[in-house]
């Protein structure tokens, strides 16, 4: 099966790439700034042992005005920011990016990202039945009945009735 929503989450993130790139080589022009939310426990991260007991699960940074030493590679980014008066250096993979946004020209994106933690548990998962060929015999499921403890509720009672 072709992974067409991971294919173009990773497309999506090869903006950002190439936008920090372009920030890295000129700078930010106009007002442009960025918001960038990750997960701190996704693999690759790499913060201070501070900023990840500030933040245990995700933090947002703002690249504006006071960062330096960007460096933007193919799977990662690195950015120094400070965080109450303390310099830190952040390692941050775009796999590990949950949002991106410019407010200056209204422009976001989002991702689903694992964290370690949660890679490193199964995920549950149940079994869908297999779907059935219709029976015109069998009788179909009507508003207010239930199936595994679930109500049913037709498509045509949101329809509008004329």
């Amino acid at each position: 099966m072709i992974r067409y929503d991971i294919l173009a989450q990773d497309a999506l993130r090869g903006v950002i790439r190439k936008v920090l790139g372009e920030v890295a080589k000129t700078g930010l022009p106009g007002n442009h700034h960025f918001f960038i939310t990750f997960v701190t426990g996704a693999p690759g991260v790499r913060v201070s042992n501070r900023v990840r007991e500030k933040y245990p699960d995700q933090m947002t940074v703002v690249l504006q005005h006071q960062f330096w030493d960007l460096e933007v590679t193919d799977a990662h980014f690195e950015v120094g920011l400070s965080f109450s008066d303390i310099p830190e250096r952040l390692h941050i993979p775009y796999s590990a990016i949950r949002g991106f946004y410019d407010p200056s020209v209204n422009f976001e994106l989002e991702f689903d990202v694992q964290d370690a933690a949660l890679e490193e548990e199964p995920a549950e998962t149940a079994a869908l039945p297999a779907p059935q060929k219709s029976d015109p015999e069998q009788k179909q499921p009507a508003d207010g009945d239930t199936t595994n403890g679930a109500a049913v509720v037709s498509l045509d009672s949101f329809r509008k009735k004329k």
